[in-house]
C-alpha cells in the first residue's frame, strides 16, 4: 500500500545517523516487545507479512511519532484483537475479563530458543519456472496496491537489469492477507541511480533491489 512507511526516496526525513557500537536493544522494554511478538506469533493466527502490514496501517501522524518498537506494540495489539486472543477492554485495563479462558502458552522456553535459532525462512523448495534470466532488461510495474506490498514506490515504472535469481520465496502481497503463499522467483534487480533519482545522482552509482516476479515485466 502507499503509506508513510514507504520512505525510500522521500525528502524531508533528515539524515540517517549511524551509531557506533549500536546495541541490539536501546532499552530493556524493546527486548520484551520483540519477545512478545515471537511468543504471540507462535499461536499461528497470523504470519510475518501480516504482522508487517499491521504496522503499515498505523495512522501516518502516529507512525512518524512512534519509535521502531512502539510500532511493533501497536501492530501486535491489533493482531491479537483480530485473532481473538484478547479484547480491547483487556488491553486497556491490563486485566483479563471475567470468565475469559486461560490458555497454555504456545511458546515454551525450548521452543523459543529453537525459533530464534532457526528463524522463519520464506524460501520454498518448489518447482516454479523462472520468467526472467540474469542480464535481462526489465521494468518494475507501476502499480499502487491497496494491501501489503514490498515493491518500493521509488522503483515503480523504472527500468533495470536482472543481476541474479535468488530462488523461490513466499509472495508477501498475498501472504499478508491469507490469500495463499503464491511462491515465485525473487530477483536482485540493478537500477542505475540516475533512472531512480535523475541527473543529480552519481553517474556510476547503482541500486540493487530484491523484487518478486509479480513486480516485474519485460522492458
Amino acid at each position: 500500500m502507499n503509506g508513510v512507511h514507504d520512505m525510500g526516496g522521500m525528502h524531508g526525513m533528515g539524515p540517517i545517523v549511524e551509531e557506533d557500537n549500536e546495541p541490539v536493544f536501546h532499552h530493556e522494554w524493546e527486548g520484551r516487545i520483540f519477545a512478545m511478538n515471537l511468543a504471540m506469533g507462535a499461536w499461528r493466527k497470523w504470519n510475518l507479512d501480516a504482522s508487517r502490514h499491521s504496522r503499515e496501517l498505523i495512522p501516518p501522524a502516529e507512525y512518524l511519532r512512534m519509535s521502531y518498537y512502539e510500532k511493533w506494540v501497536a501492530g501486535l495489539v491489533e493482531l491479537m484483537v483480530q485473532g481473538a486472543l484478547t479484547t480491547r477492554a483487556e488491553i486497556e485495563s491490563g486485566v483479563p475479563s471475567a470468565g475469559s479462558m486461560k490458555a497454555v502458552p504456545a511458546m515454551t522456553v525450548d521452543k523459543a530458543v529453537a525459533r530464534v535459532t532457526k528463524g522463519g525462512p520464506a524460501n520454498r523448495n518448489v518447482d516454479v519456472a523462472a520468467r526472467f534470466q540474469a542480464g535481462q532488461r526489465v521494468r518494475a510495474r507501476n502499480i499502487n496496491p491497496v494491501g501489503h506490498t514490498r515493491l518500493p514506490r521509488y522503483a515503480r515504472g523504472k527500468p533495470g537489469t536482472i543481476d541474479r535469481d535468488h530462488g523461490v520465496f513466499v509472495f508477501p502481497d498475498t501472504n499478508a492477507h491469507f490469500l495463499g503463499e503464491k511462491p515465485q522467483h525473487v530477483y536482485s534487480v540493478c537500477f542505475a541511480a540516475r533512472e531512480l533519482w535523475g541527473g543529480q545522482a552519481g553517474e556510476k552509482d547503482s541500486v540493487y533491489v530484491d523484487m518478486w516476479e509479480d513486480y516485474l515485466e519485460p522492458a
